[in-house]
């Protein structure tokens, strides 16, 4: 039995593609949902660009068609547009809320044999309608669970015999069949479990290789645990394309994706530069208005990485004549950019380092994947348990999303960082608070 589907103005601008994402049932879209997706259509944001692809998108449905009887879609479903009869289609409308419930208590009314569900992000909306005793849901095509963000790093105990040919040639044959491509494994010895050593699934999933680590470390930094051990080497493989480093504050993430990018931008020159963007989404309320030039107000948001910059400075000392953050900036080297600016873009033979990856979209993501060209590298760094963002959560951002898809693809490497380094304190508050 087909189900009737009432999607909310918050879900279709998250998602402009989510009218085919529920099988062959009926999706309802309310006229005041559709007003209301056309006050963004002119924003220069994310938020606008969805609000204009979904007008097109219906648009390119309509068709000789009539929206109001509705339009069957590709997926075997049905595509209508909810006016209210006993109201005018052109003013004295109320509220978009208010709309989507009288339209879901219509169609209850009208349809009462067919099963009606709001589907919206408003956790207050889904109240209300709890109250009127009318089912809603979240949209959920895009959700992970964080269970199943997990590095995938695992143990095994080989044979005195096998660790030490592992030694030698830095790679053996892949015990007990294939596993997914960059795996990360802690090798334990049968008889000695205190003699262990880290190694990595190859990219086809057949032997397990020796990690990349250099001997003296990454720009005045070493690795502290296992878990960085795997992200710095994920970092200099230069197969491994795209990165994702999971992990809460004070693990280390935008450190080592910056010491990776200093290390082979500036000192093994594989790329021609670094490119380090973040979302520009205020923790608490925003101080609004920032006088200047671009570089004036892109400072507050971009003041973590110039202090990653620093501390790596700090550690190692002038890297190729910059004594500071300032000088290696102002030489192009290192170029830091809000994500707003990258759409249109294409970004090749860069190191790429996408910091605070979990307040972005899935559209966002995309977005930002789809710049990378020939011989560039894409690292994001995230914590889903720390989003900023009002129009994501921890199961539907862009950095979830993006590893759950990319998981078992050869190109990409995922590491979840689980201890503190930062200091004592930092790491008990993580626990704690």
């Amino acid at each position: 039995m087909g189900k009737n589907y009432v999607l909310d103005a918050n879900i279709l601008l998250h998602d402009p593609a989510s009218i085919f994402s529920f099988a062959d049932n009926t999706v309802v879209i309310p006229i005041g949902v559709i007003e209301e997706i056309d006050r963004f259509k002119k924003e220069m944001t994310d938020r606008g660009y969805n609000a204009r692809a979904v007008a097109r998108r219906l648009d390119a449905l309509r068709g000789e068609q009539s929206l109001v009887r509705g339009i069957a879609l590709p997926n075997g479903g049905m595509l209508r547009v909810y006016c209210d009869p006993n109201k005018s289609a052109i003013g004295g409308r109320a509220n978009g809320d208010t709309e989507i419930l009288r339209a879901a208590d219509d169609l209850q009314k009208a349809e009462p044999n067919t099963p009606v569900t709001i589907v919206t992000k408003d956790i207050n909306l889904r109240i209300r309608a709890d109250v009127l005793g009318l089912h809603t849901e979240d949209y959920e095509s895009d959700h992970v669970r964080l269970s199943d963000l997990e590095t995938g790093a695992w143990e095994l105990v080989l044979e005195p015999e096998v660790m030490e040919d592992f030694r030698r040639h830095g790679e053996i044959d892949l015990p007990n069949g294939q596993r997914a491509p960059n795996e990360y494994a802690l090798m334990q010895t049968r008889g000695n479990e205190k003699n262990t050593m880290l190694g990595r699934v190859d990219p086809e999933g057949r032997k397990l290789i020796a990690l990349q680590t250099p001997e003296n470390g990454l720009c005045g930094i070493r690795p502290r645990n296992k878990e960085q051990y795997y992200a710095l080497d994920a970092l200099l493989d230069e197969r491994i394309q795209l990165v994702t480093l999971m992990g809460r504050a004070g693990t280390g993430k935008t450190l080592l994706a910056m010491a990776a990018a200093v290390y082979t931008t500036l000192e093994r020159k594989l790329y021609r530069g670094t490119l380090v963007a973040r979302p520009i989404v205020p923790l608490g309320r925003d101080l609004g208005f920032l006088p200047g030039q671009i570089e004036n107000k892109l400072e507050p948001w971009m003041k973590p990485i110039v202090d990653t910059i620093d501390f790596l400075m700090d550690s190692r000392g002038a890297i190729r004549g910059y004594r500071d953050s300032a000088a290696l900036l102002g030489s192009g080297l290192v170029e830091i950019q809000p994500l707003t600016y990258i759409r249109g873009r294409s970004i090749s033979k860069r190191f790429v380092v996408i910091d605070e990856a979990q307040n972005l979209t899935p559209l966002e993501v995309k977005t930002v994947i789809t710049r990378i060209g020939q011989g560039s590298k894409v690292v994001l760094t995230g914590d889903p348990d720390q989003i900023d963002n009002p129009y994501v959560d921890s199961n539907s951002n862009g950095f979830s999303y993006l590893m759950k898809r990319f998981r078992s693809q050869p190109p990409a490497a995922h590491v979840s960082l689980r201890k503190g380094e930062r200091s004592s304190l930092a790491e008990l508050a993580a626990n704690l608070l």
